[in-house]
């Protein structure tokens, strides 16, 4: 399984940016999805992360600010991010778990076997 992102880049204070992650596999019924971050000399740490029956969690930090989605047809997974700050600043990667999920999505990086290349994202004031 590969997961190819795009839609990083540079962006002020304030703006906008969508990241996008597309695994190169049939759909599959149960899974979690995440988007994780790492700045530079900082561990990496969850963003959002959503379910096959489309439960959410997101950080508190992006809260109100961050959507991700997912379309599992495509198989396809988003993030929009909006209000960004520069300590939004990082290298964003989406990961993913296939397979029987016993509880909640987590941020656990060590849980998602398969991960994206990872794509900068950064916010400048």
């Amino acid at each position: 399984v590969q997961l190819v992102e795009s839609g990083g880049g540079s962006v002020q204070v304030g703006g906008s940016l969508r990241l996008s992650c597309r695994a190169n596999m049939h759909p599959f019924n149960r899974y979690c999805l995440a988007w994780l971050r790492q700045a530079p000399g900082k561990e990496r740490e969850g963003v959002a992360t959503i379910r096959h029956d489309a439960d959410l969690l997101y950080a508190d930090s992006v809260k109100g600010r961050f959507t991700i989605a997912d379309d599992n047809a495509k198989m396809t997974l988003d993030l929009q991010m909006n209000s960004l700050r520069p300590e939004d600043t990082a290298t964003y990667y989406c990961a993913a778990y296939f397979g029987l999920v016993v509880g909640g999505c987590t941020f656990r990086a060590a849980e998602y076997y398969y991960w994206g290349q990872g794509t900068q994202v950064t916010v400048s004031s």
